[in-house]
């Protein structure tokens, strides 16, 4: 199948998976993960459709943020060095990985050198796994009271990563469990605003998913291929 082909067969689950669970087709973004892939297939992603690309590592994605950031927005979705945020600040609109007061400092450092805000995640690691980035939910409520004293950071939601599962069933509670804790920010009212995003799910479990919430998904090579 051709990268148009699967565009169109992605864009119909998410609408079925919408329709399963009640919910808008527009409040659920793809983002294109284009790590795998060439700039020339990055660039007929996005004129075929995408306005989401998702991006992991610096500099490897300098060269698609240069040609692509005027026609989409650049999410970083990878773990995020301290050392690399000044070139991720003012380049990516959206960081989906911030999990730790460092990298906060940094963010904001940088952002106020740049004059910038910053839309970041909070990266939680629901499953527990060792081998995965992130805070754990027990940390969570804490770590957001201290983002506060960031002017520069502008929390939107959380990230999480849910384990590879032959039956993506499977994935569920993790993505239920995010949801939850998203909620439960907001009920706290520990932002001045109400968080809304959730970004979870991948080419795997993404159906599952947006059934329980998530407004970003991250697709790669199920959408965009590997070359």
């Amino acid at each position: 199948m051709d990268l148009k082909g699967r565009v169109r067969e992605i864009d119909s689950r998410v609408q079925a998976a919408c329709n399963r669970s009640n919910r808008k087709r527009e409040d659920v973004e793809i983002i294109a993960v284009t790590k795998y892939v060439s700039l020339k297939t990055a660039k007929d992603a996005v004129e075929i459709g995408c306005k989401h690309i998702g991006e992991n590592r610096w500099p490897d994605s300098e060269e698609k943020v240069n040609a692509l950031s005027a026609k989409a927005q650049m999410h970083f979705i990878g773990h995020l060095q301290s050392k690399k945020v000044k070139h991720i600040v003012g380049r990516f609109p959206y960081v989906h990985s911030l999990d730790r007061m460092s990298l906060a400092e940094e963010i904001e450092k940088q952002a106020i050198l740049k004059d910038r805000y910053m839309n970041c995640l909070i990266q939680v690691n629901v499953s527990g796994e060792e081998s995965k980035y992130g805070i754990s939910p027990d940390e969570l409520f804490k770590f957001a009271e201290n983002l506060l004293q960031f002017k520069h950071i502008n929390v939107i939601g959380l990230m999480t990563m849910a384990p590879f599962e032959e039956d993506p069933e499977k994935t569920r509670p993790v993505f239920r469990e995010l949801r939850k804790l998203r909620d439960y920010l907001n009920e706290k009212q520990i932002f001045d605003h109400k968080i809304s995003h959730l970004s979870m799910g991948m080419s795997n479990d993404f159906e599952i998913a947006i059934e329980e919430g998530a407004t970003f998904i991250r697709l790669g090579s199920k959408l965009v291929g590997k070359e």
